[in-house]
């Protein structure tokens, strides 16, 4: 009887430990899937993947002081103007509407006499995923006179990049926009015309966002249904939001605009169609969306002109474009 009772009493003892391991193992379980989901956000969107190391460029040297006595021409600048023998930038604030309904935006003229001056630069000189810097610290490290946030690459895997006349991705997917070394841009998509044909075109610079804005010098089309990317924590961007933009009115006279939003009785923000409008009524003959949100940024001068989201509060991006001194 004895012998009975002490087997029924480790047949208990075995069916609770085995309880407890099953419960271990399954809270094992549980605790890895948690941790390996953690590991593939964190590694898509937060861990720095470097492909490409890129030479860093040497800004520009300060111009030297001009002689007017031997008609040498003058370095002209102030908080809102930049004019040397190469380049013209005008930037100017626009109000409009009031209250829940006030947008306030920025927009920077340019004229260049050599399309070199138009550059672009990556975060940290590596072209790769989940690179950032804020435009003003990419800016400054190229010697910038003007900048703003480019199409944030590195969030997405796909696209055709090509910078500098680099190719550094070779994906294509989307409506796109190049910059061309005749100081020409264009909109074009990316499934049409191979990275082979940009490059022999003399394409210097793609960005891969979107939508194309203006084309031919009208609005380009319906933007109610626009989709850029289907990427893990991607909003919309069809409402009213932060934006920046590139346009062309005509071969090396350019026109950036950086719209603020999210921030009431400030500035709401544009939709797509407001913001294809603004180009158009600047005259530009093509346009394009870059990244907007939280990235929108104008760089001038060694300062931020725009309120990035209402906040005075940057955020880091993947690229820039710039006007080198």
């Amino acid at each position: 009887m004895l012998s009975v009772l002490i087997s029924y009493q480790e047949l208990i003892v075995i069916k609770n430990l085995t309880r407890r391991k099953k419960a271990a193992l399954f809270l094992t379980f549980i605790v890895l899937a948690i941790g390996i989901v953690l590991y593939v956000l964190a590694d898509r969107y937060l861990i720095e993947h470097v492909e490409v190391n890129v030479a860093a460029k040497t800004p520009a040297a300060a111009a030297p002081a001009a002689n007017p006595a031997d008609g040498t021409e003058t370095l002209q600048q102030d908080d809102w103007n930049y004019s040397s023998a190469d380049t013209q930038i005008h930037i100017k604030k626009v109000e409009s509407g009031s209250g829940s309904d006030k947008i306030t935006y920025f927009v920077a003229d340019v004229q260049l006499t050599d399309a070199s001056v138009l550059q672009s630069a990556f975060a940290k000189n590596a072209f790769g995923r989940n690179i950032t810097e804020d435009t003003s610290a990419i800016a400054a490290e190229n010697g910038a006179v003007f900048a703003i946030n480019g199409d944030y690459y590195g969030f997405r895997n796909d696209g055709v990049i090509v910078r500098g006349g680099t190719l550094y991705r070779d994906e294509p997917t989307r409506d796109a926009m190049a910059l061309l070394s005749n100081g020409t841009m264009k909109a074009y998509n990316e499934e049409q015309l191979s990275s082979a044909e940009l490059l022999a075109e003399g394409v210097t610079d793609t960005y891969s966002f979107g939508p194309i804005l203006v084309n031919d010098g009208v609005i380009a089309g319906d933007f109610d249904k626009v989709s850029i990317d289907t990427n893990f924590g991607n909003r919309s961007i069809q409402g009213s939001n932060p934006r920046t933009g590139i346009g062309m009115i005509a071969p090396n006279h350019y026109v950036f605009v950086v719209v603020d939003g999210r921030k009431d009785n400030y500035s709401k923000g544009m939709t797509l169609t407001e913001f294809a409008n603004v180009f158009t009524e600047l005259g530009a003959s093509v346009a394009y969306n870059l990244d907007g949100g939280g990235s929108s940024t104008m760089y001038f001068m060694g300062r931020v002109v725009n309120n990035p989201l209402g906040k005075q509060q940057e955020r880091g991006v993947s690229d820039i474009l710039y006007i080198a001194k």
